[in-house]
């Protein structure tokens, strides 16, 4: 399953939210979860994100505990709530 994730946070949540991202990608590098693959993308107007992510059961990631920690209070740092939209690839050049 491949997915797009967009959201626009609050200006004052950007930089701890940043730190919490931080963990997160620290966690998946050192759990090395052969079922995961995603990045995360910080836009030019600094405060929206678009995180693509490709896995084969979002579910495994209740599994982590940094994702756990950062999406429990996601909602709350947001200006524009997460928007989860399921990609179906047609075509691409050297992207999986």
């Amino acid at each position: 399953m491949q997915v797009m994730i967009r959201y626009k946070l609050k200006p004052d949540q950007v930089a701890q939210y940043l730190e919490g991202l931080r963990a997160i990608y620290e966690e998946f590098e050192s759990a090395q979860p052969g079922w995961l693959r995603q990045a995360t993308f910080q836009l030019e107007d600094k405060v929206s994100f678009v995180i693509f992510t490709e896995l084969d059961d979002p579910g495994r990631l209740a599994d982590m505990p940094a994702f756990q920690r950062a999406r429990s209070t996601l909602d709350d740092r947001c200006d524009e709530p997460p928007v989860v939209t399921v990609l179906h690839k047609v075509a691409s050049y050297r992207f999986t």
